[in-house]
């Protein structure tokens, strides 16, 4: 019995060497490069009427790529404006050269290959020229398969006599949308959600300010753990937003205040859109770079994109998410 007990021991570090030496035949043959695979994303802009729309769509890629879950490349219709140097800096790598082009002509060049990637991000604006009916066709077929969609303040304003686009995005502004669009959709003072089929023009906004944000899903994987109010840097504030609205949910709303010349009801701010298989993300935020540096706009950017391209979230809530009554800001450095 004394020479069993004193073998113990030796048994005990035998069955140690051989868990170990398992494990590491179990990694060997693990295959290489067995990281995440990245979701692939594009953003598509080039017609703007907002001065710093070149800025966003690098800063949004910049955003995006430090997550490490994200490869992105920029594809831009041609376009003309006013000699800023910001267009000239924030070029990206690899894009064609730009020429010249009136905003009101189609750039029947432009037809980015959609079925390459899982999401596209649209930073058009208003007043963009309507795409090749072959381009719009394979947009409206990449979406419909399942492709995922973001769509980002101002692109809500464009392609109003798209049908499938205006599906695409729910509700939009300006480009002559009226009743015969849809209803205008909001949360009135009962924090009812109302869809409002009363004649009258789609689109404006106030002055510039900061302004909360209201959760009003939040269980919704993009807004799940965000604070239920939240503070948004200085940015224009989109009202009497009006469309299809189908297939449609609002996860957030802010307040457009009658002071402020806005309409005294909460107006959407965060919205998912189903459309065929897609998913779609919309933001009415986003106005400029100031904007689009506030870590509530940043979050909700990193994980609306990677909702409607995957269906699920798992880019945490960070530290420095704005308090209900406190913005919050990074410094963008190029």
């Amino acid at each position: 019995m004394k020479n069993i007990l004193c073998l113990r021991p030796t048994f005990v570090l035998l069955l140690i060497a051989l868990c170990s030496f398992s494990s590491v035949l179990g990694m060997a043959n693990q295959p290489r490069n067995a990281k995440a695979k990245l979701i692939k994303a594009l953003i598509i802009d080039g017609q703007n009427n907002h001065d710093q729309w070149a800025k966003v769509t690098y800063m949004m890629k910049r955003y995006l790529e430090e997550t490490g879950k994200f490869s992105v490349d920029v594809q831009r219709t041609k376009y003309t404006w006013n000699g800023k140097d910001y267009v000239d800096k924030y070029k990206i790598a690899g894009l064609a050269p730009t020429v010249d082009l009136p905003k009101s002509k189609m750039d029947s060049s432009f037809h980015p290959n959609f079925a390459a990637y899982d999401v596209v991000i649209c930073n058009f604006g208003w007043n963009a020229a309507p795409w090749a009916k072959e381009t719009q066709e394979d947009f409206d077929r990449f979406v419909k398969k399942g492709g995922g969609l973001v769509i980002i303040h101002a692109a809500d304003n464009s392609f109003p006599e798209w049908p499938a686009y205006n599906q695409m995005i729910g509700i939009g502004g300006w480009g002559n949308r009226t009743e015969k669009d849809g209803p205008y959709v909001y949360y009135d003072l009962n924090n009812q959600l109302v869809r409002d089929t009363a004649p009258g023009r789609a689109g404006s906004h106030g002055p510039q300010k900061d302004y909360q944000i209201i959760i009003r899903n939040a269980n919704h994987p993009i807004t799940k753990g965000m604070p239920l109010n939240w503070m948004h840097v200085q940015d224009e504030m989109y009202d009497r937003l009006r469309g299809p609205a189908e297939n449609m949910e609002v996860l957030g709303t802010a307040f457009s205040s009658i002071e402020n010349k806005g309409t005294g009801r909460h107006e959407p701010m965060l919205l998912t859109i189903n459309y065929g298989k897609g998913r779609i993300f919309h933001t009415p935020m986003g106005h400029a770079d100031y904007s689009v540096s506030c870590v509530g706009f940043i979050t909700s950017i990193l994980r609306g994109t990677q909702w409607a391209a995957t269906g699920k979230v798992d880019i945490p809530i960070p530290a420095d998410f704005p308090k209900p009554d406190v913005v919050s800001k990074r410094e963008f450095k190029d």
